[in-house]
């Protein structure tokens, strides 16, 4: 999505309450655990481009990396890849290259896709690599870009809500969830706005690890998981 109209929808949003703002209490999510590689390492790859969100992308990046401090069986590990191996401009004019390009960037088990310009590039690689990783999870706009790989289709999904108009009427095969941190299946989730991603990069951790090391994450982190934070379909 392009970051221009992205960041239009979410100021003429500001005047409302965000429904997130209203959640009710705590619901037990069910346990849908992820199996960790043999040798404990699970590589996470994080798409960039250009107008990337910092929060999008380093929400999720600090929770994998934090994971550590469970001294669980598997850890994260974390990189970024983009279509070629050449700095990309972030929000606010945070410069960031790549780790790898598309080319021959490692096959993931993990795919975070933050709010960015995604290309047709990206979307061609979230495709292939979808047939072999264990989740794509998108955060706020990047839900557009996984939808355009039709991997969302017939599927719930969430996006920032100064997006959920847009995006219904853009993507009508996806059933747009609102008022919830991230909506999750089996291979596939979406989180809401902004640091709706660190809920979801808990999740992730704690499908990897138990929810023991998730809620020790937390705590080194210093952060309050949402009540209500997510719709499992």
């Amino acid at each position: 999505m392009d970051r221009r109209r992205f960041l239009t929808a979410s100021a003429a949003a500001v005047a409302v309450a965000s429904p997130l703002d209203a959640l009710a209490a705590t619901e037990a999510l069910p346990r849908r655990p992820l199996p960790v590689p043999r040798g404990g390492v699970i590589r996470t790859a994080v798409a960039i481009g250009e107008g990337v969100n910092v929060i999008d992308m380093s929400g999720p990046w600090e929770t994998f990396q934090d994971a550590a401090v469970a001294h669980a069986a598997g850890r994260f590990e974390l990189y970024t890849v983009a279509p070629a191996k050449q700095p990309v401009t972030a929000s606010g004019g945070l410069t960031l290259e790549p780790t790898y390009a598309y080319a021959n960037a490692p096959q993931p088990h993990v795919v975070v896709i933050p709010a960015h310009n995604g290309t047709s590039e990206t979307v061609a690689w979230l495709r292939r690599v979808s047939r072999r990783a264990h989740l794509l999870m998108s955060v706020c706009t990047g839900a557009y870009v996984l939808a355009e790989t039709g991997l969302l289709d017939g599927r719930t999904a969430t996006t920032h809500h100064g997006s959920w108009d847009d995006f219904a009427s853009t993507f009508p095969k996806v059933h747009l969830v609102r008022g919830r941190r991230f909506v999750e299946h089996e291979h596939v989730a979406t989180a809401g706005g902004l640091t709706s991603g660190i809920d979801l990069a808990l999740r992730v951790v704690e499908r990897y690890l138990g929810r023991a090391a998730a809620d020790e994450t937390a705590r080194y982190m210093e952060y309050t998981r949402a009540r209500t934070p997510g719709l499992v379909s």
